[in-house]
């Protein structure tokens, strides 16, 4: 089953709500997109337990976003990001590319903390 991609309508700014870590199942991702005027801004985030990591939702090969799917991010073992346009995979931890054509490149991670229940990106 997969989640829709909640669109917000203003950007997300320093501190922002993003989400709920209720919203983000554990060992999965959720993407999320963020309008800002005829900009759409995506990223995605990915759960472990209590762990988030957050990234630019554009694969550095060649900038379209890693799920053609949407919210199928992680490649079935779940233990990397997949690009599903181009097969790459990323380290969950880091972003960097293992295997693919994007190979030694890595994802534009972006700070996010969890307050209580809230997800707030801090960039």
């Amino acid at each position: 089953m997969s989640t829709p991609v909640p669109t917000r309508f203003e950007p997300p700014g320093k501190g922002q709500i993003v989400c709920r870590l209720s919203d983000l199942p554990d060992n999965d991702a959720v993407g999320f997109s963020f309008r800002d005027g005829e900009r759409v801004r995506k990223i995605l985030i990915v759960r472990r337990g209590q762990e988030l990591r957050c990234y630019r939702n554009v694969c550095p090969h060649a900038g379209v976003p890693l799920d053609w799917v949407p919210n199928k991010f992680l490649n079935r073992a779940r233990t990397h990001i997949h690009c599903q346009a181009h097969g790459a995979l990323f380290e969950i931890d880091d972003g960097y590319c293992v295997e693919g054509p994007c190979a030694g490149d890595s994802l534009m991670r972006l700070a996010v903390a969890v307050e209580g229940d809230e997800v707030r990106l801090l960039e």
